[in-house]
């Protein structure tokens, strides 16, 4: 009954930990969230007025599925203004959700038989876009002695005369890696010399963090007519619920992604979109709030991890995840998650849910109370304590 396409998607690896989380919730039970993708902020209060301003004035109808003129206008400005990047209303589509602009980029971009590079440990919706535009996901190794750093002669290294596109993640998840100018730098000449196009997906831009740059690589010389940048709204301004995001490219690729959307999911909510520009043109101090509570609570955490017997923890860039490496315990991930769940009631995702290279490894959220850190980590180190040792091989 089911196409084949369909099937060859796995569901996600980490549905049997969220499953035991919830129920242990419902029978009570407190569970620490270090699995939460998600700001535990809410809403700027000035964005959610411009939505209920936006519902009053009966803007609820259909809007061009590229989105509205005054919201492209909005992203194109800041892009310029933030990124360095020069692109007109027409070079830029507004979609429901960054996830949605990642989607309908690959899909228009790549084909059966192309090969598309992705860095390992890899966010875990990528491999099944990628298999879903019947296109083949090879992945580059990143490890924890390069700060999970994607190098560029790694790239080099698995490109082939099939390879046609690069997906870059900076501010990563799972790891919290930043590239640095002179690392972007890099993989553009590497992409230039092999005409390889870049997906790149910066939706944790604003959550950088030791003065780390975020850099566009779009914004680099000879490289904006072979780069889809993607962003959203739902981490910078905590509107994950609201599904809104944005991809800007050349004219040709953002035209055949406005008109997969206009055949599948037609626009993004009018009012949303009013709310929108609002976001990108209203006061931003919500947001250096958001970054400045997230960098106290990594600190902490990571110092915390790192207190643990046997574990190594690189001090994350960006993004809102601590990435651990727990293997002096056990090597599988997803049994020391069930473990902590079940023993400690700590919601961890596991590292092997992100590729072979995070086994050995659990991510950890801080978009989290400080409380919940401190008592989570606290749970894990006595967890570890009676950790059994034909798991930890001591």
């Amino acid at each position: 009954m089911l196409s084949e396409r369909i099937r060859r998607v796995q569901p996600s690896a980490t549905l049997e930990i969220t499953a035991k989380a919830k129920a242990l919730r419902a029978q009570g039970k407190k569970v620490i969230p270090f699995g939460a993708g998600e700001p535990d902020f809410s809403t700027p209060a000035h964005i959610k007025r411009a939505l209920v301003k936006a519902l009053e004035e009966d803007f609820i109808y259909y809007t061009p599925a590229a989105g509205i003129p005054e919201l492209r206008e909005a992203i194109a400005e800041k892009l310029e203004r933030e990124n360095g990047i020069c692109y007109d209303s027409e070079e830029i589509v507004v979609t429901p959700g960054a996830k949605m602009a990642l989607y309908a980029a690959i899909q228009v971009l790549v084909e059966r038989g192309d090969e598309v590079l992705i860095p390992s440990p890899w966010w875990v919706s990528y491999p099944a876009m990628v298999e879903l535009a019947e296109a083949r996901a090879v992945f580059v190794p990143t490890y924890e002695e390069d700060g999970f750093r994607l190098l560029a002669e790694a790239i080099a290294e698995k490109i082939t005369r099939r390879t046609k596109l690069l997906i870059l993640n900076s501010p990563c998840n799972p790891t919290g890696a930043v590239l640095g100018r002179e690392d972007v730098r890099a993989i553009a000449e590497v992409c230039q010399d092999h005409g390889i196009f870049v997906l790149s997906d910066e939706i944790y831009e604003y959550m950088v963090y030791d003065g780390a740059e975020h850099v566009s690589i779009a914004s680099l010389e000879g490289m904006k007519e072979r780069v889809v940048t993607v962003n959203g709204f739902s981490k910078a301004y905590s509107m994950t619920g609201w599904r809104i995001g944005y991809a800007a490219g050349p004219r040709e690729v953002i035209k055949a992604m406005t008109r997969l959307q206009a055949h599948s999911v037609s626009n993004v909510t009018s009012f949303v979109q009013r709310a929108a520009i609002e976001a990108l043109r209203g006061s931003q101090e919500e947001v250096k709030r958001m970054v400045e509570a997230f960098d106290q609570r990594r600190r902490y955490m990571v110092e915390e991890l790192r207190s643990i017997p046997r574990v190594s923890c690189v001090m994350p860039r960006g993004a809102f995840y601590a990435f651990p490496n727990f293997s002096a315990y056990d090597r599988d991930s997803f049994r020391l998650a069930n473990y902590l769940l079940d023993k400690a009631g700590v919601a961890t995702v596991p590292g092997a849910a992100f590729g072979s290279e995070g086994e050995g490894y659990l991510r950890l959220s801080y978009a989290t109370s400080m409380e919940n850190i401190r008592e989570g980590i606290a749970r894990i180190k006595r967890a570890l304590e009676r950790y059994p040792k034909k798991f930890s091989g001591s």
